[in-house]
C-alpha cells in the first residue's frame, strides 16, 4: 500500500510552510495532508488548546491510515506535539515519524526565556513583524520564503501555545516509541539543547544534523529535507514488502 504522509507545522506559522514537501510528495505519488493547528493558519480565530491540537493530528492520521501506512512529520512545536502523540500509551496508527527541530524539553528557564522574548517582540511596533520579515528574507531561499508566512502568523496564539507545552512528558513518550524515528536538526538550531538526551532515550532513532542551517530546516533547506523524507518513505516501503 502507498505510504500516506501527515505534516504538522511549528508555532506561529501554518500548513503553508510545507508547500515544498507537499509538491515533492505529490510528484512522488504519496498522498499528503498538511494540517493547520488551532489558532494557526485558516483556524486563526480558534483558541489553541493541547486537546484540540491532538484531535487535529489524530484526525488527520486516522483518516490517512485508512488508505495505507502513515509517515508523520512535525516541525518545532508540531514535532513536540507529535512526540507526545506517537509515544502515547496506546500507540496511534503511525508507521514512521520524522521529528524536525524539536529535540528540547519545553520547561524551566528555556521555555520561560522563549516566552519573554516572544512577548518582547509582540510589544514592538507592528508586533516585531518588520524584524521577523527582515530575518526571514536573509535566511530563507526565494523558493520557500513566501510559503513560510502565506497562512499568516499566529501571534495571538503564541504565548498560550508555549505555556501549554510545559505539561508534555516527552521523555516518557520517547521511551514508548517503537516505530522508525528520525530526528532532523539544523546545525545552528537552538532546540538542539537536549539532542543527546533524546538519542539516549530513543537509541533506535536516527539523527541527521543539516550543516549551515538554523531552526527552519524544512524551508531553509527544502531539497535536503525532501531527501530525508525519501529515506523515511523508502524505509517504510521496504518494510511493507
Amino acid at each position: 500500500m502507498t505510504v500516506q504522509v501527515v505534516l504538522v507545522h511549528g508555532i506561529r506559522t501554518s500548513a503553508t510552510m510545507w508547500r515544498s514537501q507537499v509538491e515533492y510528495l505529490a510528484a512522488r505519488g504519496n498522498p499528503v495532508t498538511a494540517v493547520d493547528l488551532p489558532g494557526h493558519g485558516g483556524r486563526m480565530a480558534e483558541e489553541f488548546t493541547l486537546e484540540s491540537a491532538f484531535e487535529t493530528i489524530d484526525g488527520a492520521v486516522r483518516a490517512a491510515a485508512e488508505h495505507g501506512p502513515v509517515l508523520l512529520s512535525g516541525h518545532s512545536m508540531g514535532g513536540l506535539l507529535c512526540i507526545e502523540y506517537v509515544g502515547a500509551e496506546e500507540p496511534p496508527p503511525v508507521a514512521g515519524f520524522v521529528a524536525a527541530s524539536c529535540t528540547a524539553i519545553p520547561r524551566g528557564v528555556g521555555l520561560a526565556t522563549y516566552r519573554v522574548l516572544a512577548r518582547g517582540f509582540n510589544s514592538l511596533p507592528d508586533r516585531g513583524m518588520w524584524l521577523t520579515d527582515r530575518m526571514l528574507d536573509r535566511i530563507l531561499p526565494h523558493e520557500t520564503r513566501a510559503d513560510f508566512g502565506a497562512g499568516g502568523y499566529a501571534l495571538d496564539a503564541q504565548d498560550v501555545a508555549l505555556r501549554s507545552l510545559s505539561v508534555l512528558d516527552l521523555l516518557a513518550a520517547l521511551r514508548r516509541i517503537e516505530v522508525p524515528l528520525w530526528f532532523v536538526n539544523g546545525q545552528y538550531d537552538q532546540l538542539r539543547v537536549n539532542e543527546r538526551l533524546f538519542m539516549r532515550i530513543a537509541p533506535h532513532a536516527e539523527l541527521v544534523v543539516v550543516p549551515r542551517t538554523t531552526h527552519h530546516v524544512t524551508v531553509m533547506r527544502p531539497r535536503v529535507f525532501n531527501a530525508l523524507l525519501e529515506v523515511a518513505l523508502t524505509t517504510l516501503e521496504a518494510s511493507d514488502d
